[in-house]
């Protein structure tokens, strides 16, 4: 039954989409969740050892390849090059200290910091808090972006799917004009998945997904950023329309939600034409989420 165990998990790490995500989305639930497969594996060896059993010991070496050759890359050192320091976080609208979040977040020295969940009672201190060294920003809607380098060409992205009513603005647009170039930043925050008896709800985010692939495939600049609250795994079939026009980082796991306990990295930074060299978190804040940094290299 060990040996057995081993093989299939080993099948699920090299072949997640076997499970369909049809119905209750089990395949986008599975990989959400992917690499904590590797736990399992442990569990697995103590049990091999206990029975003494070289059969299921060497079963063993399959999940550990697959999971090895999935996610060992990440786990390797950040290299010390990079062009832009970026921040991603979603502040949370029930932030009760908007202060000092922004104080957490300008003090990871970034060029570009992009905030989902704002809210207009909390917007004058992040605007006082991280405007010194960030003087540049934009909002629409409940997103922003401050920058250290200036702004252009600001306009609303369009992402909301068609079974939400009301006012709903969480996508924009600007080009940053950065030393190295100009950008195209897209920071967005995609619907809520949910956990139900019915299954794993995400339909939603899926579809508000497809429209951000579209505007990343229509964007007029060569080199893209994107910063996010994705609700979604970079592993997760769900966010295809972007982790198939986007490059994702290299290095680094920071599991970003929730906060008490992060399980999962929900919190993304994506590029195009740049690499995401590595991707960490930073100290908690008062929001659910954990705020996430990342090296990026251009060109």
């Amino acid at each position: 039954m060990i040996a057995v165990c081993a093989v299939l998990t080993a099948v699920l790490l090299a072949f997640p989409r076997v499970v369909p995500n049809s119905l209750v989305r089990a395949g986008s639930l599975l990989e959400s969740f992917l690499p904590w497969l590797g736990p399992a594996l442990v569990v697995l060896l103590v049990l091999a050892l206990v029975r003494r059993s070289p059969v299921a010991l060497v079963a063993l070496l399959l999940p550990v390849a697959a999971w090895t050759d999935r996610f060992g890359g990440l786990l390797l050192p950040a290299s010390g090059e990079r062009d832009l320091l970026v921040v991603q976080h979603n502040v949370g609208d029930t932030n009760a200290d908007p202060v000092g979040t922004a104080r957490v977040l300008v003090g990871a020295g970034p060029d570009l910091v992009a905030l989902q969940e704002l809210v207009p009672r909390a917007l004058p201190a992040y605007r006082r808090t991280l405007g010194p060294a960030l003087p540049h920003h934009a909002v629409r809607g409940t997103v922003g972006l401050w920058s250290r380098y200036p702004l252009s060409d600001v306009r609303v992205l369009d992402i909301r799917p068609r079974g939400i009513t009301g006012p709903w603005s969480r996508g924009l647009r600007a080009v940053a004009h950065t030393p190295h170039g100009d950008v195209a930043v897209h920071v967005a925050h995609l619907p809520s998945v949910r956990l139900r008896a019915s299954g794993f709800a995400s339909a939603l985010r899926d579809e508000s997904a497809a429209a951000l692939g579209r505007a990343v495939e229509a964007e007029e600049q060569e080199t893209v950023l994107l910063l996010g609250d994705l609700n979604g795994t970079v592993d997760d079939r769900g966010l295809d329309p972007l982790t198939s026009r986007l490059e994702v980082a290299e290095r680094g796991f920071a599991p970003s939600f929730p906060a008490a306990l992060p399980l999962v990295r929900i919190d993304q930074v994506m590029a195009r034409s740049a690499t995401v060299g590595h991707i960490a978190t930073l100290p908690a804040t008062g929001s659910d989420h954990l705020p996430v940094v990342a090296r990026i290299t251009l060109g």
